[in-house]
């Protein structure tokens, strides 16, 4: 008798002997499919069922199978009987008479290969997936056989008498002796019924998404058949194994050659194995693809067609199946449905996990000023971008979480909710990239405006319903004022305003410049004999150098300043907001005499000085802060032009006078989805500014 290594080493020089092209060429020989399909999982999931439990109970973990478990089993058997019946009856003629070759062939100790080869030969007219399910069917006959005596040999005595024919050892007395090669045997199984599932997974891929003609299924197919000889391969060496414990005597029990052999096969399919899956994976990556493709072009659809209302739309955008609650309700802290925004002007607040609390506080305070007024049908939902390629961690929930309860408003319940195709509408239609956009829908699910942040924050609720055409009626009627530049963040202004006081809006960082500016501008109104306010608003993108200044402001009493921080972030995001609410409709900065000012006060906050505005009503007066201190130490010489025409006009007057050519001003601009205007011209002499490009990581 050949003993299964002799066969394996023969087939190991046969192979290393011979180019890989030509074992595969053999193998691919013997297959002459005649079309017929063959669903097999029923009958892989009797086999699997018959491998977990054929071997003894301390061998079950290496099968994935739990003794609690065992009802779960007898489920999915039951149901694989009922879905295989007919297949099983088909197939039962090849099953039996493959079991007999394998029963034949290996308990003669022939070579392995061409036994591996004659099954492949006699399964000829199958898939690659029945051929191998059709082996391991076959083995499990004789596997479930064998063990089925054991099993039953000390209570039943016909499987005793059976035992004594065969000539079985005692597997209860010489089970330490076995150990090593039943662990061995089970392991191989194990990793043959693994190979078998993912080759039974490439057969279920959906063709409407990938083609078995082109890659990356194409190339996948070509490792099958080696995949299937080996498998096959396996069975043939399990085969062995079973007959070669029949008749054997104690010492050749207690060899662990063969274990070495099986070992051997089971590392070869577990190779074979994790490279399938990768293989499966580039083609589930493919699939994704044309799915999400398919799905982006349905979204593009979706928009040029009527709808009734908008609840379609937003399933699309948000989350389309009806298995969950999907969205968070901020002020209830409870789940509900889409459904809840049905016909309702809907505003999607688009952004990633970075978001200033601040513009989260402002617009949460706009928010619940609307749900005082019954008109303002309305609502808003949170719609947080991450990158799925990311893994998600503990931080970026915590993250996530903060955010999510500052919000009043509805929230996607996990960012990982959104679909890819809405994520892609998201980024390339809708042009989200780093800042926050609020994109418009109206009750049909229709775009009423790209991003009505900058109306929002610039008007608050009065640019209801957040049309693009409600913004253009709003700056038809707005014109440069100062009620526009602080609007309802200091109400103590528009009373000033109402009561007819002259009112100083200054900014800047520069301490030293504050002091002696806010010294001399009162010093100068009591000359005028004018009262006039002075209010500090800052500069962008520095609190903590702000909050040092109000500090100093507050303890020397040097002018009004605002107590709240979100204040100062507010007045210079409206500011912003402005501008590019006049570039999204296309005005430009040459004739628009709100865009000319607004670039101006940005101007001023870019450089090192400081800068102040200075008005009596519609008047206003306005300079850096070098020429304006300049001004004020040379009152005397604007003094009567002021007694006749009005301090403003005369300042106004005197700064005109104190221009020089010589100056360098900075415009920084964040960059937004509209893009940045291509000309852009100097706040002090009219002429286009050169444009740079500056990458910005501030923390303060």
């Amino acid at each position: 008798m050949t003993s299964p290594r002799q066969m394996i080493k023969g087939d190991r020089r046969m192979f290393s002997s011979s180019d890989d092209s030509t074992m595969l060429k053999q193998i691919q020989g013997t297959h002459a499919p005649d079309g017929r399909d063959v669903d097999v999982r029923p009958i892989l999931d009797i086999v699997e069922d018959v491998f977990r439990r054929a071997v003894p109970r301390t061998h079950h973990d290496a099968l994935g199978a739990h003794h609690e478990a065992d009802h779960v089993l007898d489920d999915k058997v039951s149901e694989a009987v009922l879905e295989g019946h007919g297949m099983l009856e088909a197939l039962s003629f090849i099953i039996q008479k493959v079991s007999c070759e394998i029963t034949c062939k290996c308990s003669g100790g022939g070579d392995a290969h061409g036994t591996t080869m004659s099954l492949l030969h006699m399964t000829s007219n199958y898939s690659w997936d029945a051929k191998i399910v059709i082996s391991l069917a076959a083995l499990a006959i004789t596997y479930g056989e064998f063990w089925l005596v054991v099993h039953l040999i000390a209570t039943h005595p016909l499987a005793k008498s059976v035992a004594l024919l065969k000539q079985l050892p005692d597997l209860g007395e010489h089970s330490n002796a076995l150990k090593s090669r039943f662990d061995a045997l089970t392991s191989l199984i194990t990793a043959m019924l693994d190979v078998t599932k993912r080759i039974l997974e490439f057969r279920l891929l959906p063709h409407h998404y990938i083609s078995p003609d082109q890659p990356p299924l194409a190339i996948a197919m070509t490792h099958i058949p080696t995949a299937a000889y080996w498998t096959i391969r396996s069975v043939v060496a399990c085969a062995t194994q079973i007959a070669s414990l029949i008749g054997m005597n104690f010492e050749y029990v207690s060899s662990t050659t063969e274990a070495w052999e099986l070992s051997s096969l089971a590392h070869k399919e577990r190779n074979i194995h994790d490279h399938l899956l990768q293989q499966l994976a580039l083609c589930y990556q493919h699939i994704d693809e044309k799915k999400h493709a398919e799905a982006y072009d349905n979204l593009i659809r979706l928009f040029d067609l009527p709808q009734h209302d908008n609840i379609r739309i937003l399933k699309h955008l948000i989350y389309l199946k009806d298995d969950i609650q999907p969205l968070h309700q901020g002020s209830t802290k409870t789940r509900v449905h889409i459904e809840t925004l049905r016909r309702k002007t809907t505003l999607l607040l688009i952004s990633d996990l970075e978001v200033a609390h601040e513009e989260i506080m402002i617009l949460d305070h706009i928010y619940r000023e609307s749900r005082a007024r019954p008109e303002l049908h309305y609502e808003i939902v949170w719609v947080p971008i991450v990158d799925h390629s990311i893994s998600w961690t503990d931080e970026h929930q915590h993250r996530f979480e903060q955010l999510q309860s500052m919000m009043s408003w509805h929230t996607l319940h996990h960012p990982r909710l959104l679909e890819p195709a809405a994520m892609r509408y998201i980024k390339e239609v809708w042009r989200f990239q780093k800042r926050m956009i609020l994109v418009a829908l109206d009750p049909q699910g229709k775009v009423a405006c790209p991003n009505a942040l900058h109306m929002m924050l610039i008007w608050g609720n009065i640019a209801f319903p957040f049309t693009a055409m409600k913004e253009e009626s709003l700056w038809r009627e707005e014109t440069w004022r100062l009620e526009l530049l602080v609007d309802s963040i200091d109400p103590h202004i528009l009373d000033w305003i109402a009561q007819g006081k002259h009112i100083c809006v200054y900014g800047g960082e520069d301490i030293d410049w504050i002091r002696r500016f806010t010294t001399i501008t009162r010093q100068r109104a009591r000359a005028a004999g004018i009262e006039m306010e002075l209010v500090y608003v800052g500069k962008s993108n520095a609190k903590e150098r702000i909050r040092k200044n109000i500090s100093i402001i507050h303890k020397e009493q040097l002018s009004e300043y605002w107590a709240d921080p979100t204040s100062y972030w507010y007045f210079w995001t409206r500011l912003e907001c402005m501008l590019y609410s006049k570039m999204q409709h296309g005005e430009d900065v040459e004739r628009d005499r709100i865009m000319q000012e607004v670039m101006t006060i940005l101007s001023y906050d870019g450089s090192d000085q400081g800068w102040a505005t200075i008005w009596l009503g519609s008047e206003m007066a306005r300079s850096k802060g070098d020429n304006i201190l300049e001004c004020f130490s040379k009152y005397e010489e604007w003094e009567e032009n002021a007694r006749v025409n009005g301090f403003v006009p005369a300042l106004r007057d005197y700064l005109l006078q104190l221009h020089t050519p010589h100056h360098c001003n900075r415009l920084i601009l964040p960059g937004v989805e509209g893009g940045i205007p291509e000309k852009v011209v100097c706040a002090e002499c009219g002429r286009p500014m050169e444009k740079y490009f500056m990458y910005r990581c501030c923390t303060d």
